[in-house]
């Protein structure tokens, strides 16, 4: 059986559904979490979220000692700011997706330069709440060879 995706979410996503609806769409972060979990295909799936760098951090270091399979982060606001997660993924051996709702690239210039970039295998920005799905799929794809030669 193969170790779970980390899904983590950042600062303010718990408002999802009614935080800038025209920016973010209605779907709710409880909604996302059984999107990501029917688009798993069986794979054990971490759901999370948090205000707080630290406890995203500190999740980072769970998936790195549990020899979790990929994580998958909104980072949220956290993108542009936290060097301190930045680091903490850094540590982490396998693919990481980082994930937007919004499209960052064609929003204002403070949303342009992402720290997470830095170190994720791959970006999804600007499909909605849709891109979760997206994200969970790409990963069970890109985890597939690795438990092949496990």
């Amino acid at each position: 059986m193969s170790k779970p995706i980390y899904i983590l979410n950042g600062p303010n996503l718990n408002r999802l559904g009614t935080r800038e609806p025209e920016i973010y769409g209605h779907t709710t972060l409880a909604e996302v979490e059984v999107m990501c979990r029917e688009a798993a295909s069986g794979h054990a799936i971490v759901f999370r979220q948090s205000n707080r760098e630290y406890e995203i951090i500190d999740w980072v270091h769970e998936a790195i000692e549990e020899g979790s399979s990929g994580i998958i982060i909104n980072p949220a606001a956290f993108t542009f700011t936290s060097m301190a997660i930045m680091d903490a993924l850094k540590m982490f051996s396998g693919p990481i997706i980082e994930l937007h709702i919004s499209n960052i690239h064609k929003r204002e210039p403070i949303y342009h330069k992402s720290y997470v970039s830095l170190v994720a295998t791959a970006v999804i920005a600007g499909l909605g709440t849709k891109g979760y799905p997206v994200a969970v799929g790409a990963m069970v794809e890109m985890i597939g060879p690795r438990l092949a030669k496990a």
